[in-house]
């Protein structure tokens, strides 16, 4: 049957009880199939993993461009790894390197997010960032952090709005003594003449 219709036949199913076959045209079946598999392979996203290093001893202006990198790498959709190497006696101090790395992973939490926290391997300090937003833990620190930079910043305003009343005052009564000594005086003056 399938020789008159000049197709295939193919087995689908050998396991089963019976065989099952089909009456197909297997050279284009076979073609479908690559080319759904051709298609596939387009749309999967192939990630990319950047790498960017810093030192403990980092400059402001130098921070700030290396991070701007990888915000940049972030919004393109890869993912960055950030490496801080420590050389000598800077392995003593592995909070710096840990400090950096909190800096850069708040710099870019709109546009990324932290998926291996640091970790310190031999002379290197790492940390995998993804794109996409900040998780919620990471958002809620940030948030929690903004609050305690904010309060501290109006508790500072308070001490400081504190200190210019307490000054203004002082002016004030110095001014008040001046006032009544001035009165005193003219008065003295006035009862000698």
């Amino acid at each position: 049957m399938a020789h008159d219709l000049d197709l295939d036949l193919v087995e689908v199913a050998d396991k089963a009880d019976p065989p099952v076959c089909r009456i197909m045209d297997y050279g284009k079946y076979k073609y479908e199939q690559s080319q759904r598999a051709k298609e596939s392979r387009k749309k999967a996203t192939h990630i990319l993993v950047k790498e960017m290093k810093y030192r403990p001893k980092i400059g402001p202006g130098d921070f700030d461009t290396k991070t701007r990198k990888v915000e940049e790498f972030l919004g393109d959709g890869s993912k960055v790894k950030v490496t801080i190497m420590f050389r000598g006696r800077e392995m003593q101090h592995p909070e710096l390197g840990r400090r950096i790395l909190d800096r850069v992973a708040e710099a870019v939490e709109h546009v990324g997010r932290i998926e291996t926290y640091p970790k310190l391997e031999g002379r290197n300090m790492t940390m995998l960032l993804g794109p996409g937003q900040a998780t919620r833990r990471q958002r809620e620190e940030a948030v929690a952090r903004e609050h305690a930079e904010a309060e501290a910043r109006a508790a500072a305003e308070a001490e400081a709005e504190a200190e210019a009343e307490a000054e203004a005052a002082e002016v004030a009564e110095a001014a008040e003594v001046a006032e009544v000594a001035e009165v005193a005086e003219a008065e003295d003056a006035a009862e000698a003449s």
